[in-house]
């Protein structure tokens, strides 16, 4: 907002948001701007007044203006969220979640009002006990597919619990499928959750998870950029991924067909340049297509196969270190490169004596001699009084021995 201009009532402010994000879908670059520029009760007088520049943004507070008095839906807006116990944070409120913020720098020059109109939220309807920034501040979004397979589901559970039980918030958007079971893991595992709905805050969709909306609004948060009382309109999932990449330190997606919100989600994280995190799946699955396409086609992506992965990603730098994948541990993986390659000499059945072993290996007689006594004293081969030597079995051949 221009500096010269005297600080607003926060309730005339919060008022006339709220009827801003009724005459026109959140993110609209064209009020967003104007908010900023002259504040949000001047732009809603210009737009009520029929003076915006861009024609198309005219013609839908029109037409929107025709269906009521955006001041009375907001007075409305705001008693009914009251009765419901949800609240409405602005900018300038102490909670607001500075990440969203990010969504002012986000240009994607691609054709489509979608694409488009990606600006930072007006205000956001909250229905939940805890501060919106501070929930935020640390969390991790965990999407996916609707129609998850067995395998999406537990491996959403397992991310999902691990990171609450390391005091990260889980954010998803309250579909079936993996987002619900995002939801419901983080909530066994007695962390904070928080569910971005594309619809108000006292109808959340899909109704067949209810009980899950209940049991987040009593222990996490429930969000939203529409008044109470919004329908959850197809277009407004799309424009509601934005918050959920802008918001999160990082995206985790599990489970995508090739076209999906998530992975359109993940295009928002990448603009964004949050962390980017993809859980592969099994080549023949039609609920992963998405996720192999956004690995082999984004360098940034990185490919994640469980928690450690994902709090090494998300952490600060030297707060979680994931062990790298690897097999046991043998005493030869220790060994010199001339122990190593005398040991490969020595065949696996019958014996063999120093000189033969020499030849073989290509290593001096008495190199040989020397590394056979460091190898006898790991347990690694017999000498016998003859000067032979053989290999010793491991444990697993002695034991399979012991049983024939």
């Amino acid at each position: 907002m221009a500096g010269d201009q005297a600080p607003l009532d926060r309730d005339e402010d919060a008022a006339a948001r709220v009827a801003l994000t009724w005459l026109a879908e959140p993110g609209n670059r064209a009020v967003w701007t104007m908010v900023q520029d002259i504040g949000a009760p001047a732009t809603m007088k210009v737009l009520l007044a029929g003076r915006a520049q861009d024609a198309s943004l005219r013609t839908g507070v029109q037409s929107r203006s025709a269906k009521g008095d955006a001041r009375r839906l907001a007075d409305a807006a705001l008693r009914q969220a009251a009765r419901l116990g949800a609240r409405i944070v602005i900018p300038t409120d102490d909670e607001w979640p500075g990440g969203v913020d990010a969504l002012a720098t986000l240009e994607v020059p691609v054709p489509g009002r979608l694409n488009r109109d990606i600006r930072p939220p007006l205000c956001i309807w909250v229905r939940g006990p805890w501060p919106l920034g501070e929930t935020l501040g640390q969390s991790v979004a965990v999407i996916g597919a609707r129609a998850a397979t067995g395998y999406g589901t537990h491996v959403t559970g397992e991310i999902a619990y691990g990171l609450a039980d390391h005091e990260w918030t889980v954010v998803s958007g309250g579909a079936f499928g993996v987002d619900a079971a995002a939801h419901r893991a983080a909530l066994a595992g007695g962390g904070r959750t928080v569910s971005v709905l594309a619809c108000g805050v006292d109808r959340p969709y899909p109704s067949g998870n209810a009980s899950l909306f209940e049991q987040i609004a009593e222990t996490g948060l429930l969000i939203s950029e529409w008044p109470p009382g919004s329908e959850p309109l197809r277009h407004r999932f799309l424009i509601r991924n934005r918050v959920i990449a802008a918001a999160t330190r990082g995206t985790v997606i599990v489970e995508a067909a090739a076209r999906s919100g998530a992975v359109q989600t993940m295009g928002r994280v990448l603009e964004l340049h949050r962390k980017a995190m993809v859980v592969p799946g099994p080549v023949t699955s039609a609920m992963s297509v998405g996720c192999h396409e956004l690995i082999r086609a984004n360098p940034a992506v990185r490919l994640v196969t469980g928690l450690p992965q994902v709090l090494e990603e998300i952490g600060r730098i030297g707060d979680y270190t994931a062990e790298r994948s690897r097999g046991p541990e043998h005493q030869r993986d220790h060994l010199d490169e001339e122990s190593a390659v005398l040991l490969e000499a020595v065949p696996h059945r019958g014996a063999a004596d120093p000189a033969e072993l020499a030849a073989k290996a290509g290593l001096h007689l008495r190199t040989v001699l020397r590394r056979l006594s460091l190898l006898e004293t790991l347990g690694l081969i017999t000498r016998h009084p003859n000067g032979t030597v053989t290999l010793r079995p491991s444990r697993p051949q002695l034991a399979q021995e012991a049983t024939t």
